[in-house]
């Protein structure tokens, strides 16, 4: 595959300055006696119309099994969180293949006896009136299984883990067809979404950075060529997940590792070719390549990075980043840094977090169990 460089299709400008939020208090008094939450308008990419801008964040939960199937307490756990109203559900990364998982207890996609377990969980998030996205990912230098572990180069995710085995060229390139296949079986699980996993450290993200990528071949050296393993996984997944089906990447903007890490105007070039490859959304975080966060860790502390690559390219994105209350995603929105908000340990700890959001909002929730809007009314005695 050959990639035209980036530099010669496209000359950035320095970016302007973010304008003045607005102040969220003067905005709400400005609308008294009508709801204007923006966490409930619908939000539709492609197809696929989500009731509110809330999405659940991929967790690792480590309840699987060696065989990378669906169990019981998967269907409980995202259940339980889209019986809340959660406008979209996004599954814990599901591995391409078995060398690719983080941990046994991972789920995969590497078999076709691992689709009914999928299609059974997308039908149960449908039941409970959510939109489903199945996130496909190979852990790359981080994975704790046993055996060989791999990586575009022979460097150590940090001093605790194990060296990997670099790739040769063929085995990347069989990484690319092994994202294919496992998209392909993602076809026949029902999920309403796809999304790749190019972030926090994992192979592709590994693959992306100059600190864990040293290699001298055609995905190694030049921003382009770091560039290419995520630009054909997302050719040969688009050609397979249908065209009516969004398609979102999940990218750490920002290495935040150190110097010498790719930054914010990096990964904004890499945007401009994934949203012209099909690309409707990219899920925007930061660091993870290594233990260290080079950074403050403060409430919306990655919010910064999506308003930029919203402003850059004109992409619908989704932030994250210790993201807990409804007045920080409220001003997030207002604002346009972001169009939909990933939120996750909020969600673990009270799966029915927005129930509440909506009755101090004066929202009538559709709900998949109706009664469960006792919740989001006022405090009255109920039959």
């Amino acid at each position: 595959m050959n990639l035209p460089s980036l530099k010669e299709r496209y000359q950035f400008k320095s970016e302007p300055a973010p304008s003045a939020q607005p102040n969220l208090l003067t905005i709400l008094n400005s609308h008294r006696g009508r709801t204007v939450s923006r966490i409930f308008q619908p939000f539709t990419l492609r197809s696929v119309t989500l009731k509110n801008r809330i999405v659940m964040a991929p967790m690792l939960m480590y309840t699987g099994q060696d065989d990378g199937k669906v169990n019981d307490l998967h269907v409980a756990h995202y259940g339980t969180r889209a019986l809340g109203g959660i406008g979209l559900i996004t599954t814990e990364v599901v591995a391409i293949e078995p060398r690719g998982r983080i941990s046994h207890t991972d789920l995969g996609l590497w078999s076709d006896e691992q689709i009914a377990g999928l299609e059974r969980l997308a039908g149960m998030i449908r039941s409970c009136g959510s939109k489903s996205s199945l996130q496909l990912a190979h852990a790359g230098r981080k994975s704790m299984v046993d055996g060989v572990i791999v990586g575009p180069s022979a460097i150590p995710h940090s001093e605790k883990h194990r060296v990997p085995q670099a790739l040769t060229t063929q085995e990347v390139q069989a990484v690319v067809e092994a994202f294919r296949g496992a998209a392909e079986r993602a076809v026949d699980t029902g999920f309403d979404c796809l999304e790749i996993h190019a972030a926090h450290g994992y192979l592709i993200h590994e693959f992306l950075s100059p600190l864990s990528n040293t290699r001298d071949d055609q995905y190694g050296g030049s921003p382009e060529n770091r560039s290419r393993l995520l630009l054909e996984i997302v050719t040969a997944v688009r050609s397979v997940w249908p065209e009516d089906k969004p398609l979102i990447v999940r990218l750490s903007a920002d290495d935040k590792a150190g110097e010498g890490g790719n930054t914010v105007t990096q990964s904004a070039r890499l945007g401009l070719l994934l949203k012209e490859l099909g690309v409707d959304l990219l899920s925007i975080s930061a660091g993870g390549l290594t233990l260290v966060f080079d950074g403050e860790i403060v409430p919306g502390y990655q919010v910064e990075y999506a308003a930029q690559m919203r402003r850059v390219l004109d992409l619908p994105v989704g932030c994250n980043g210790s993201i807990t209350s409804s007045e920080l995603v409220e001003s997030i929105l207002y604002s346009q840094s972001a169009d939909l908000i990933y939120m996750g340990r909020e969600l673990l700890r009270n799966p029915f977090w927005l129930l509440d959001v909506a009755r101090k909002a004066g929202v009538e929730l559709p709900l998949a169990i109706p009664t469960y809007a006792r919740a989001t009314g006022p405090y009255e005695r109920g039959h």
